[in-house]
């Protein structure tokens, strides 16, 4: 686990900037590049405003849908804490979320334990990976859920 976490330390710089470039080519595309990358699972842009510094954010997830919500993992890898993401959705719940060429607003919650066996099976399906991570954390990994509004 160690090993897994100091990797995932010093590597963290160069993801952070791929993600950051992906996010760039997301919005420059007007969604038409990056929310599907071959052989990986759909991605959306997730706005989002700092719990503590109040700074607009954005992030490119892994999503899932089920009905007219969207699904997010709070995986961040398996590490023991949940991701700054997380933390800004639970303060600032109302954003938006960019999928493909479409923006919604949506209000973001916590699924609660009746909603989360059959959510988190639909998310393993959608990103096999989630499996691994939870099993590297001794955290429940949050699932959240991105309504309408």
């Amino acid at each position: 686990m160690a090993s897994y976490l100091d990797l995932a330390d010093r590597t963290w710089p160069v993801t952070r900037r791929l993600m950051g470039l992906h996010t760039w080519v997301y919005r420059a595309s007007g969604g038409r590049v990056g929310r599907k990358l071959p052989g990986g699972p759909p991605v959306l842009l997730l706005d989002h405003v700092g719990a503590k510094s109040g700074t607009r954010r954005t992030s490119p997830l892994v999503y899932g849908e089920d009905g007219g919500n969207v699904i997010l993992v709070a995986s961040k890898g398996g590490f023991p804490k949940n991701p700054a993401w997380f933390h800004n959705l639970k303060a600032n719940p109302e954003t938006t979320v960019q999928i493909g060429t479409e923006k919604r607003p949506v209000r973001a919650r916590v699924a609660r334990d009746d909603e989360r066996d059959r959510l988190w099976k639909l998310m393993v399906g959608v990103y096999s990976g989630y499996d691994g991570y939870q099993k590297r954390t001794e955290r429940q990994i949050p699932l959240v859920i991105l309504e309408p509004r």
